[in-house]
């Protein structure tokens, strides 16, 4: 059974399919809004050639977007209505960044592209509409309201990400060798699990006038004591 790989529009997910198409992954990932993609070919019956990309569809024109061969629709409780009409798509690559040095003629990379319309944000009562890729060919296939929660869960890994970084100090050590790196993420991991366990012990100590703040991370990390003293200035070593 293929593993499902969520990425953002930071990520080429079309380089990446491509780059792991040997083994058993799905990726889904979102894509900008003023790309442009083909469907497949249409059949060749006279002399020449056979094309290789089918009619061109351009996200931000709705007028060349082709009728959905099927619409999904749903309520959530947070978006509201959401809705997604999907179909088999590829798109056209050019000869630059990663695949500037390809060799031979450039691949097609099949996929499926859905169209997510949801009615509200938070924050954001007009939202606009987010265009992903799955690389699955088959459309027909897609359980489209699981890949819609598996792409909304991205937001929790990468706020678990952000408290590692951030408030756990996962990147500030410089080591200087990858067993001191992997020993500095396992207890980084293991302190991240005692916070998480801890935090219904925290204490909102603000003042009055202040507004009160859920209990969280940050006032574990203010009064947790420091096992390991400050560093001494000192002068560099004859070497």
């Amino acid at each position: 059974m293929a593993r499902l790989r969520v990425a953002t529009g930071d990520y080429d997910v079309i380089r990446l399919a491509f780059l792991l198409r040997e083994l058993p992954v799905r990726l889904l990932g979102r894509v900008r809004s003023d790309r442009v993609f083909h469907a497949a070919a249409l059949a060749c019956a006279g002399p020449g050639r056979p094309g290789r990309h089918g009619p061109a569809m351009t996200l931000d024109d709705s007028t060349t977007w082709p009728a959905p061969a099927r619409k999904v629709t749903s309520v959530h409780a947070r978006y509201g209505q959401w809705r997604s009409p999907r179909g088999h798509h590829h798109p056209q690559l050019q000869r630059r960044a990663g695949w500037a040095t390809h060799p031979g003629p450039l691949p097609i990379v099949a996929g499926s592209l859905m169209l997510v319309r949801i009615d509200r944000l938070p924050g954001d009562p007009t939202p606009k509409p987010v265009w992903l890729w799955h690389s699955h060919p088959e459309p027909a296939d897609l359980d489209v309201l699981r890949l819609f929660h598996a792409f909304l869960r991205r937001f929790d890994l990468e706020h678990t990400f952000r408290i590692l970084k951030h408030t756990v100090d996962w990147t500030r050590p410089r080591v200087r060798h990858p067993d001191h790196a992997d020993r500095w993420t396992w207890l980084t991991l293991a302190a991240y699990t005692q916070l998480r366990l801890a935090r219904d012990l925290t204490e909102d100590l603000r003042r009055p006038w202040e507004k009160p703040l859920p209990p969280g991370f940050s006032h574990i990390h203010r009064i947790t004591p420091r096992s390991a003293a400050a560093p001494k200035p000192s002068r560099p070593g004859p070497g």
